[in-house]
């Protein structure tokens, strides 16, 4: 899980880095108003979603093992 959680700070940076390179990247295509400037910016968008989307998987994986990690803390404190 500690490694897990390092990769999930890791993944927050990128994701801030790319989330502020695809503002820049709308507001030049809405100040340039051209083909070029709009298709990066699309590609741009589409990286901040999929680091948002692996970003939800990761938090999910991660819930899902601090449950397990509970529920077998759980189970040896009974088993005691």
């Amino acid at each position: 899980m500690r490694k897990l959680r390092e990769d999930l700070r890791v993944l927050d940076e990128q994701l801030l880095q790319v989330s502020d390179e695809a503002e820049d990247s709308r507001l030049r295509a809405l100040v340039s108003e051209t083909p070029l400037a709009a298709a990066e910016h699309r590609d741009a968008a589409k990286a901040v979603g999929a680091l948002r989307r692996n970003r939800e998987a990761m938090v999910r994986r991660l819930e899902k093992l601090e449950v397990l990690q509970d529920e077998l803390l759980d189970q040896l404190t009974k088993a005691d």
